[in-house]
C-alpha cells in the first residue's frame, strides 16, 4: 500500500467520526468494508479498494462528499475521495436491504456472519489484546477477571459482567478474552454480538420464521458475548431470549460474557430474573482512567502512531483529556494529523488547539460547573443547595439528574468525581445519568433542548 502511515491514522479518526451517526449495519457496509489502497500526494487524493460496482458508485455519489468534508473538519486536510471497484459482482439489492432495513427470504439473508466468519472484523479485533491493555487503578480488577476467565472459561466467574461508562476499555478486554481464548483452543465456538445487534437478529428471523436459526447460533457456542447489554432493557420478547440462551449455555457449563455502561441493578426496566442471573457470577467495574494511567495511555498512543510528545505537552493534554480512552485515542490521533498537515513538531499551542473542542475552551471545570448549576436552577425555579440535598421530592430530583447529565457531558469528569460534588456514590451518579440519556431519546423536544444547553456550555 502506497500511502504513509499518517493516512491511515487519519482515515480511521474520520472513520470512526461516523459510528454514532449509523446503525452498525450501516456502519460496516458503507465505512468499514472499504480498503485504503493508495494516496496520491500531487492530487491529494485518497483511494479506496471496494468489491463490487455497485457499493464503488453508492460510495462515490453518497459518501465521499461526506467523507472529504469530515476529513477536513477533523484533520484539517482538504483531500479527494475515490472509491473503484476490484472484486466480483455483488448483489445490489443486497446492500439496499441491508441499508433500509428490509428483510429478504431465509434462504437469501442468513444471519450475520459468527466471529469466525468476519474476516473484517476479525482483524479489527486481533489488535486488542491483553499484551496492549494499559492497566492501571481503574480497570486491573476487571483486566484480571478477564485473564482467569480467558485461561480458564467456564470453570468460575460464569457469568461474567463489566460495566462502566462508554469509552474505558470494556470492548478492549472483550476482544482480548476472543483472542487469548482462541490462542489456546482455535477450535472454540466463539460468538461476539452488541445488545442492539442481538435485538436486529432476532426481529429479522421472527419477521422470516427463522427463530430456529437464530437460537442454533447463540445457543451452540462455547463462549457468549454480548456487549452493551442494557439495550435489552424494556423489550419483553427480547428479554426472554436472552434468559432463554443464558439458561441454556449456563446448564451446559458455557461462558457468558457481559457489558453494560451500568451494573445490573441499574438497568431498567429490566426482568428480576435476568437481573439475578446476571449477578450470580462475577461483577467488575471500569471507571475512567486517572491522572497517572492516562499518561500512560496518552504515551503508548503517541508512540503507536510515532509522534514525538514534548514532557509538558504529555501533561496537559493528560490533565485535560479526563473523559474516557476513546476520547484520548481520538485526540492523538488528531494531534498527530495536524502535525502532518502542517509539517510542524508538535508545540503546546498546537496541542491545545487540537483539543480545544474536547475541553470547552479551555475554561476552568469549576466555572462551567457553576454555570450548568445556574442554568438549572433557572430553568427549574429551584436553589443548588435544593439540587445538592438529599431530598428525593420530583421538583428537586429532575434538576439534579440533569445537573448530572450536563457535568457529564460537558466537563467529562467521572461519575466517581461527580459523586463527591453530590455526595453521592458513583453508581447513583451513573443512574441519574442514564435517567436523562433515556428521557433524550423518548422526548425529541426534551433532547433538542438539552443539546442546546450543552452546545452553550461548550461555547
Amino acid at each position: 500500500m502506497a500511502y504513509p502511515n499518517e493516512i491511515k491514522e487519519m482515515w480511521e479518526l474520520v472513520r470512526e467520526s461516523f459510528r454514532s451517526e449509523y446503525s452498525s449495519t450501516a456502519f460496516d457496509l458503507w465505512f468499514n468494508s472499504p480498503a485504503l489502497a493508495d494516496y496520491n500526494p500531487e492530487k491529494s487524493e485518497i483511494i479506496f479498494d471496494v468489491d463490487s460496482q455497485f457499493k464503488a458508485e453508492k460510495l462515490n455519489e453518497r459518501y465521499a462528499p461526506l467523507i472529504t468534508e469530515r476529513f477536513a473538519s477533523e484533520t484539517g486536510m482538504d483531500v479527494q475521495i475515490t472509491f473503484r471497484y476490484t472484486g466480483a459482482p455483488a448483489d445490489p439489492q443486497k446492500y439496499i436491504d441491508l441499508v433500509n432495513g428490509r428483510s429478504r427470504p431465509a434462504t437469501e439473508a442468513p444471519l450475520p456472519p459468527t466471529v469466525e466468519e468476519q474476516t473484517a472484523e476479525n482483524l479489527q479485533r486481533a489488535r486488542y489484546t491483553f499484551d496492549n491493555f494499559i492497566v492501571g487503578e481503574s480497570n486491573k480488577f476487571a483486566r484480571a477477571a478477564c485473564w482467569k476467565v480467558a485461561c480458564n472459561p467456564s470453570t468460575e466467574w460464569n457469568p461474567l459482567f463489566l460495566y462502566g461508562p462508554s469509552g474505558v476499555g470494556k470492548t478492549h478486554l472483550m476482544c482480548a478474552v476472543i483472542n487469548e481464548i482462541r490462542r489456546h483452543n482455535p477450535a472454540a465456538k466463539v460468538v461476539y454480538t452488541k445488545g442492539d445487534d442481538f435485538i436486529n437478529d432476532m426481529v429479522r428471523c421472527l419477521a422470516n420464521s427463522d427463530m430456529e436459526s437464530f437460537r442454533a447460533r447463540y445457543r451452540s457456542c462455547d463462549v457468549l458475548l454480548i456487549d452493551d447489554i442494557q439495550f435489552v432493557a424494556g423489550k419483553e420478547a427480547t428479554q426472554n431470549e436472552v434468559f432463554h440462551t443464558f439458561q441454556t449455555l449456563f446448564e451446559e457449563g458455557k461462558q457468558i460474557i457481559l457489558a453494560s455502561d451500568r451494573p445490573p441493578k441499574d438497568i431498567h426496566p429490566l426482568e428480576e430474573r435476568l437481573r439475578s442471573r446476571f449477578e450470580q457470577g462475577l461483577l467488575a467495574d471500569i471507571n475512567p482512567p486517572d491522572l497517572e494511567l492516562r499518561v500512560a495511555i496518552i504515551r503508548k498512543k503517541a508512540e503507536y502512531i510515532n509522534i514525538d510528545l514534548p514532557d509538558g505537552v504529555l501533561t496537559f493534554l493528560a490533565e485535560n483529556l479526563r473523559s474516557n480512552i476513546r476520547q484520548i485515542e481520538g485526540a492523538i490521533k488528531k494531534l498527530g494529523a495536524m502535525s502532518f498537515v502542517s509539517g510542524k513538531p508538535v508545540t503546546m499551542d498546537l496541542a491545545r488547539s487540537s483539543i480545544n473542542d474536547l475541553i470547552g475552551g479551555g475554561e476552568p471545570v469549576e466555572v462551567t460547573i457553576d454555570k450548568i448549576f445556574t442554568a438549572v436552577c433557572r430553568k427549574y425555579g429551584v436553589s443548588r443547595s435544593d439540587i445538592e440535598s438529599t431530598s428525593r421530592k420530583k421538583e428537586f430530583a429532575q434538576p439534579r439528574h440533569l445537573c448530572i447529565y450536563l457535568i457529564r457531558e460537558v466537563t467529562d469528569i467521572s461519575f466517581p468525581q461527580i459523586g463527591k460534588l453530590f455526595n453521592r456514590d458513583h453508581a447513583t451518579i451513573m443512574s441519574s445519568h442514564a435517567l436523562i440519556a433515556r428521557k433524550c431519546r423518548e422526548s425529541h423536544a426534551f433532547e433538542v433542548e438539552v443539546k442546546e444547553m450543552i452546545k452553550e456550555f461548550r461555547g
